[in-house]
């Protein structure tokens, strides 16, 4: 790599500005690259990476500010023009189609004239050269999630990038997977790639990159050298306050189980999912159970099981005794389950309705919202306020739509509503899904206050982070089953990072 000291930026951004209607996304943010280096953009939700990022991508222009490509000023007017000038990026959710192979999901985002016969062997040689292992012939639908990611940054690769942004990229990995991708990132960067990394995982920032800039409510307001800082610190630059760790006071209440799954299988309901095969846990009133796994390993079908989207054999889920496997969602509801899916618009929320109106969806059962068949809008105002206020939600009030919050402020809202419930079960996936560190610490203090009132919780995540900070006991899901739960005294994130990949201890058929 060359030295930092003496080279000239590669990218250059100078008093980028962008307004929206209601807020100012960006706000005079300047900031630099230089050739080789891993650099860190941090920050809250709703501080402005997003649209910053966007607009050096070409999928959004700036109000005001320049932006400088290699010394000269561009003005990027697509995606297309920005891959041209050598800029790559890999987004947080994965773009491929299922049933195409490898090769033929690379092929879409080449030119024309580089999609022939010697495409595979150009694969191979890309994916060889910097260690991540893949066949081009083979289909998608039966790649890994760390396969799939493989995919994408090869796809950039082949583009032979000079910047490569690269979006939440261990979200979906096991630690094993992440260690192999931040070994490709040196090497890229060793190179001469400029690598902007954008994460929520403040200890991969801190092992991986040189530089960090930290934005706040739209404007550059610091930026370290994560090597010499700790996560903590970085943190609260973030969040612009004291960080306070989580209290996990809880305590585990009784010997009976509230909510007791036996035996539950269920095949899959798309040519691509993942049937369940004789799922076992149990969780009593206070305990909290994490099930971990790589996304795609069968956390959908579960929660649907779970939640009641679809109905399994009536003797294989208990809740309080009472067998519930025949239960629709609004039955479970009305004895006291608290249900959050995995897809947050579509499925948690209604995109077109406001805030105030999403919060009858899962609350018009309680009286408070609906009374004799009719809506209290004045009580619904009411809730969505309170939970914007008390999740630190960015938004413009109880009427701004669902669509309109970026995704971790939905997540927020999301939580917060499910939460201020105060449910007998809660069952949640990915529940800090792309929030940040201030607004995770938030949702996991929540999360153990619900254990101690005698909640029982089943956290389904791909984030071991965040399992490891929340449970009394994990299981790990794979391929549609379930490895026995253990107390976190027996586990480390290795020896879950090998039971993501199939590894159950002695187990031979998992592997």
């Amino acid at each position: 790599m060359s030295d930092q000291g003496t080279d000239a930026p590669r990218l250059r951004l100078s008093g980028i500005t962008k307004q929206f209607p209601g807020t100012r996304a960006n706000d005079d943010v300047s900031l630099s690259l230089l050739p080789g280096e891993i650099h860190a953009l941090l920050g809250e939700n709703g501080a402005g990476k997003s649209t910053l990022v966007k607009i050096v991508y070409g999928l959004l222009a700036a109000d005001a500010g320049t932006v400088e490509w290699e010394g000269e000023a561009v003005a990027f007017d697509g995606p297309a023009a920005a891959r041209a000038a050598g800029i790559g990026m890999v987004f947080q959710h994965f773009s491929l189609f299922e049933t195409l192979t490898v090769a033929e999901n690379i092929a879409l985002a080449l030119p024309a004239d580089q999609g022939g016969k010697e495409l595979p062997a150009r694969i191979s040689e890309v994916a060889a050269r910097y260690g991540l292992a893949l066949d081009p012939h083979r289909p998608v639908h039966a790649l890994s999630t760390g396969e799939r990611q493989r995919v994408e940054i090869v796809r950039c690769l082949l583009q032979e990038p000079r910047l490569l942004i690269m979006d939440e990229p261990t979200s979906v990995l096991t630690p094993q997977e992440a260690d192999t991708l931040f070994e490709t990132l040196r090497k890229l960067a060793s190179e001469g790639c400029t690598i902007l990394y954008i994460s929520h995982k403040l200890d991969e920032i801190r092992a991986l990159c040189e530089r960090a800039t930290i934005l706040r409510g739209g404007k550059v307001v610091g930026t370290a050298n994560p090597r010499e800082v700790s996560a903590k610190q970085l943190a609260e630059m973030m969040i612009g306050g004291l960080l306070t760790p989580p209290d996990r006071s809880h305590k585990i209440q009784g010997r009976d189980f509230r909510l007791k799954v036996s035996t539950m299988t269920l095949p899959a309901d798309q040519p691509f999912g993942v049937d369940l095969q004789r799922i076992d846990f149990q969780v009593r009133p206070g305990e909290i159970l994490g099930i971990a796994g790589l996304a795609g390993s069968g956390q959908g079908e579960l929660l649907s099981a779970l939640g009641g989207e679809r109905l399994v054999e009536p003797d294989t889920i208990r809740f309080d005794g009472q067998f519930m496997g025949q239960l629709d969602v609004a039955e479970r509801r009305r004895l006291g389950l608290a249900y959050v899916p995995e897809e947050r618009l579509g499925r948690s929320a209604v995109p077109d309705m406001s805030l105030a109106d999403n919060m009858l969806l899962s609350g018009w059962q309680d009286g408070a919202l609906v009374q004799k068949g009719m809506i209290k809008p004045a009580e619904a105002t009411s809730a969505a306020e309170k939970v914007i206020r008390a999740f630190r939600v960015a938004a413009t009030g109880p009427a701004a739509l669902a669509r309109r919050l970026s995704g971790g402020n939905l997540q927020k809202f999301i939580m917060g509503r499910e939460i201020g419930r105060t449910p007998k079960v809660l069952i949640c996936a990915n529940p800090t899904w792309g929030v940040d560190a201030g607004a995770a610490a938030q949702i996991h203090q929540a999360l153990l206050d619900l254990a101690r009132k005698g909640t029982s919780l089943v956290v389904i995540s791909t984030d071991l982070d965040e399992l490891f900070a929340l449970s009394d006991k994990m299981a790990v899901l794979y391929h549609g089953r379930l490895s026995e739960a253990l107390p976190l005294s027996e586990l480390s994130v290795e020896r879950v990072g090998l039971m993501m990949g199939g590894n159950f201890a002695g187990d031979s058929d998992a592997a």
